[in-house]
Formats: structure tokens, sequence, C-alpha cells
């Protein structure tokens, strides 16, 4: 098996999360090349990329720190820079390149992420995803909130929530 390392993503990289952000969500779905560089330059600290033994980026998972519980429609299209602490950590994308799916990079890539998400003690990780894909984020201790106010791409979303400490 190749051996894939992970880091955070670089502008770089930019050209090979596009690929893979256009070929894994559909055109009303996936993130612009404007607003992935501006999560590169902004939110780094935040954005993981695995990439196979030639350099190529093969996956990814990436989202900004806010105050707030939910994944928000605007947090696709703009990122401000993340706090230094607190906050939750949301998940705005996790894709991986189809010719290697099945291989354990998306379940590093979310391992890598809470525990990133740990050490900053954050106060929880959040994501929305489609109805069946919830039942995978709850094998990561994810807990279904119920249908999200996120209409991103038309989409019906469901709001998913991991909690890291108690809020006070």
């Amino acid at each position: 098996m190749e051996k894939i390392t992970y880091d955070y993503a670089k502008i770089s990289d930019l050209g090979g999360i596009m690929h893979i952000e256009t070929t894994d969500f559909s055109p009303n779905e996936a993130s612009s090349r404007e607003s992935m560089l501006e999560q590169i330059e902004r939110i780094s600290d935040s954005f993981l990329v695995a990439h196979n033994e030639r350099g190529t980026v093969v996956g990814y998972v990436a989202g900004p720190v806010t105050a707030g519980h939910f994944v928000e429609d605007r947090m696709f299209e703009h990122s401000e820079r993340n706090p230094n602490f607190y906050g939750y950590q949301k998940i705005t994308s996790l894709a991986v390149h189809p010719d290697y799916q099945g291989q354990g990079i998306a379940k590093e890539l979310m391992s890598r992420f809470i525990e990133q998400a740990r050490l900053k003690n954050r106060r929880g990780v959040s994501l929305t995803c489609h109805d069946y894909l919830v039942g995978y984020y709850e094998r990561y201790g994810f807990v279904n909130k119920g249908i999200s106010e996120s209409q991103w791409g038309g989409e019906i979303w469901y709001d998913m929530t991991l909690e890291l400490r108690k809020s006070r």
C-alpha cells in the first residue's frame, strides 16, 4: 500500500484540492477556487491535506473556527482567521480522491482534525452532511442535531456536533 503523509494545506496544494472538490461534490455544492484559496491563506491551521508518495493531494479536511455551534452557508464562501482559543471547529469539506477511497484516508484525516481541535481547546467540532452520511459521522461520536438551517447548494443538510468539552 502506498504511503500517505498528512500536513497543513499550502497554496501549492490548491490545484489538487480543487480537482478533488469538483470531482467529489456537485457543482452546486463545490466551493469555488477563490474560496479554497482564501481558506488556505486564512485558516491553514485547520486545513489538513493527505499526499501520496508523489506529493499529489489525495484528500483533505477543512473548516473555520467560530463561536457558534453550527455550520452556516457563508462559511463556504468566505473565511475569517481562526481565533487562537476556544470556539467550535467546523468541517466544511472532507473529501478523498475516488482512486484513494476505502483506504482509511478520510478516517485518518478526521482523527487528526478532531485531535487538533482537542489540542487547541476547542469546545467541539461540527459539520453538516446529507442524511445518508449521518451514520458515518456518528461512528466518530458526532450527534445528529436535526435538519440544518444551511441550504448550501439547494440541498437538505443535517447538523452534526461532537462536544469536546462542556460549555461554561
